[in-house]
């Protein structure tokens, strides 16, 4: 298959930095759809597995996975997209299409292995997909999203993963207007939470560590701020919210969240993989019918209606906007928490 060399920015090994590098794209199959990339947000995952933190990186290693940009080349079978239109790609680039996930629309819990944007398997070239710090990227066609024309563009980039993240459990739990909704951790994850809940039509809590982000969190559209470290006051919610979805990426208890659910009642991790320390004391649960769940991302149809909704609606992530050349830096910033709510790359400056 012909392909064309592409700038790019990422890194060959775990502690090196992210520099220009040169790879190799696709040329468009008939399906294909072929994308100007104009902005791509910064995800922990990029970090995450560009340092090789998960232990499954295959260097070198292209980030980016919360990608828009306009389409410059279509197939000759493409029919959902033309040259010219806005369109954006998240963090998966294709499936199977025949296991019983698929045909449910949930791509991301593919039975056979999903092809991640990096990272994933390109089986069209027989090496590892390639992210968007890049300036174009070529994906099927049932993997391209159509982005909505009256939104600020940088701003929708993080959707694609930070918002998509959310809004999935939203969607399946029943958030609505008459809806009890928590969100523990105020980043890139939680900020998106806060808004989408808000959008449905739900009353909104966050639960934060921090009284310095009450306003913050009530600017973002939270009705109330619950400080969880306050006894008195996580005693004042106790079993008041039917979803619970929460943002914290590292190891914490979640044993006085799940006290604050309804009969009933769902805590939704989206944050953080693996063990539980404290354990989960399973008492509360079984005399409340109270769940802890786990929720990945979201399928392409479940993805699209979010975009839809949220161009209805005007709601984008809150952004700071970056150069290429500084996204070193930005991780270290990352590291900290140090954004509100998230990076975004301007990939014009790729050009410079």
């Amino acid at each position: 298959m012909e392909t064309k060399s592409t700038k790019a920015f990422g890194t060959d090994a775990p502690e090196a930095d992210l520099k220009p590098l040169t790879i190799q794209r696709r040329t468009v199959n008939p399906t294909d759809v072929e994308i100007e990339i104009l902005y791509c947000g910064v995800c922990h995952s990029d970090l995450h597995t560009a340092r090789n933190d998960w232990g499954w990186t295959t260097y070198p290693v292209v980030p980016g996975h919360e990608i828009v940009g306009r389409v410059t080349n279509v197939g000759s079978e493409v029919t959902k997209f033309k040259v010219g239109d806005l369109a954006g790609v998240g963090c998966l680039v294709d499936s199977c299409q025949t296991c019983n996930s698929c045909k449910q629309s949930l791509e991301q819990y593919c039975q056979n292995g999903w092809v991640g944007t990096y990272g994933g398997h390109d089986k069209y070239l027989d090496q590892p997909t390639h992210g968007g710090y890049s300036e174009s990227i070529t994906v099927t066609e049932g993997f391209v999203l159509k982005v909505p024309e009256n939104l600020n563009l940088a701003a929708v980039a993080p959707l694609l993963c930070a918002g998509i993240t959310t809004w999935s459990p939203l969607r399946h739990w029943n958030v609505g207007k008459d809806s009890k909704v928590a969100v523990v951790g105020l980043g890139g994850l939680g900020h998106m939470a806060i808004k989408l809940a808000k959008g449905l039509g739900a009353s909104v809590t966050l639960f934060s560590r921090t009284p310095g982000k009450i306003e913050e969190a009530k600017s973002l559209g939270a009705d109330e701020v619950i400080i969880s470290t306050d006894d008195s006051q996580m005693e004042s919610v106790a079993g008041k919210f039917d979803v619970i979805i929460d943002t914290v990426p590292y190891v914490h208890d979640i044993n006085p969240y799940v006290a604050t659910l309804n009969i009933s009642g769902t805590l939704v991790l989206v944050g953080y993989l693996g063990g539980l320390d404290p354990i989960l004391n399973s008492v509360p649960m079984i005399l409340g019918r109270k769940s802890v769940a786990g929720s990945l991302i979201g399928g392409i149809k479940e993805t699209q209606e979010m975009l839809d909704f949220c161009g209805e609606h005007n709601i984008v992530s809150e952004i700071e906007m970056i150069k290429m050349q500084d996204i070193n830096e930005a991780y270290e910033r990352l590291l900290k928490a140090d954004v509100k709510y998230r990076f975004v790359i301007d990939m014009a400056s790729l050009k410079s």
